[in-house]
């Protein structure tokens, strides 16, 4: 079966349908891929709208990626305590609406769990990948780490941009960077003059204005491959962000029990009993993107109601006694045609 979503914004579609064709770039950034299909306007190339979709990830890449030793994050990991560092406006944009989002959500999104997330097998300082981890970290070394982590210890001078590494401050944006950049393409995309296209970096989206034929654009929201028991879910995004945090994608297994990659920055253990995926429409991506993970930490019950408290667009797939089954919360479900 098929649910047709209709975001809000669509009301705001452009009238007149835009002239040429529908053009589509694709590159690699942050480990995976981006795809950006777009209608062209006169006097920009290709060759420019390619550039500065990859200069526009270059750069948040270069600022936020952990797998880089020369980026600025992993610069201020790796700097003296009691050291004082000014950010980039990008890496100050971030990081502000990571404490934020940390606040809100009573830190079930936390930019601070990146020793955890090391030691559990899914980060750059990890020995093994975590398909290859053969048990979880000792009890010892988790509560270690566990001490080291808490964004209320961050000291961020929001009136300088400058941020203070205490020693123990390990910074990990791996929940919201990725939307960041998809943000920063939409930016980059707009200066060029562009106003129709859709982008997508590695599964999360953002979509504004129409196609030639005068549609939207439409996509499926992203839910378990192979899974045919599931309605289908398609969304015309408009103005409006998809973001999905899915426990599916990264985990491994010992004596038969799941360890995926979402950690629980309260317990420092995987979250147990998360749900499957957990999509999160917006009009920021960086937002969907940190939100979709703090309502994955949060789970089925607190995630909804949370989502239902805030007005947030959210689905939640979860296995609920070895069969999946979708969930709405009360602002995605008022988007159904």
């Amino acid at each position: 079966m098929r649910r047709v979503l209709i975001a809000p914004q669509l009301g705001d579609l452009p009238r007149q349908l835009p002239g040429g064709f529908v053009h589509s770039l694709s590159g690699q950034t942050m480990g995976t891929t981006w795809t950006v299909r777009y209608v062209a306007v006169d006097d920009v190339s290709g060759d420019q709208v390619a550039e500065a979709i990859q200069a526009a990830l270059d750069q948040v890449n270069e600022e936020m990626s952990t797998w880089l030793e020369r980026s600025a994050i992993s610069q201020f990991n790796q700097a003296a305590a009691g050291s004082w560092h000014h950010l980039t406006h990008g890496f100050a944009t971030v990081l502000k609406k990571a404490i934020e989002i940390a606040a809100l959500t009573d830190g079930t999104f936390d930019p601070t769990i990146g020793p955890l997330v090391n030691i559990w097998g899914f980060g750059p300082d990890s020995y093994h990948a975590a398909s290859q981890r053969a048990q979880p970290p000792p009890i010892a070394d988790i509560l270690l780490n566990l001490a080291r982590c808490g964004w209320q210890k961050l000291q961020f001078n929001q009136s300088n941009q400058t941020l203070l590494q205490t020693g123990s401050v390990y910074l990990d944006f791996s929940g919201i960077a990725k939307g960041y950049g998809v943000d920063q393409v939409v930016v980059a995309l707009r200066t060029l003059g562009l106003a129709h296209f859709l982008v997508e970096v590695g599964g999360e989206l953002y979509g504004s204005g129409i196609k030639p034929d005068g549609h939207p654009w439409w996509v499926a929201l992203e839910r378990p491959q192979q899974e045919s028991g599931l309605d289908e879910n398609v969304v015309a995004l408009h103005g409006m962000a998809i973001a999905t945090s899915g426990d599916y994608r990264r985990y491994f297994e010992h004596h038969g029990k799941r360890y995926a990659h979402t950690i629980d920055p309260h317990t420092g253990f995987p979250v147990e009993h998360a749900p499957v995926s957990v999509t999160v429409l917006h009009t920021s991506c960086m937002e969907a993107d940190a939100l979709a993970t703090a309502l994955t930490v949060m789970g089925l019950r607190r995630g909804l109601a949370y989502a239902n408290t805030h007005g947030i667009a959210a689905l939640f797939i979860v296995n609920e006694s070895g069969s999946l089954s979708a969930h709405d919360s009360p602002a995605l479900a008022e988007m159904l045609e």
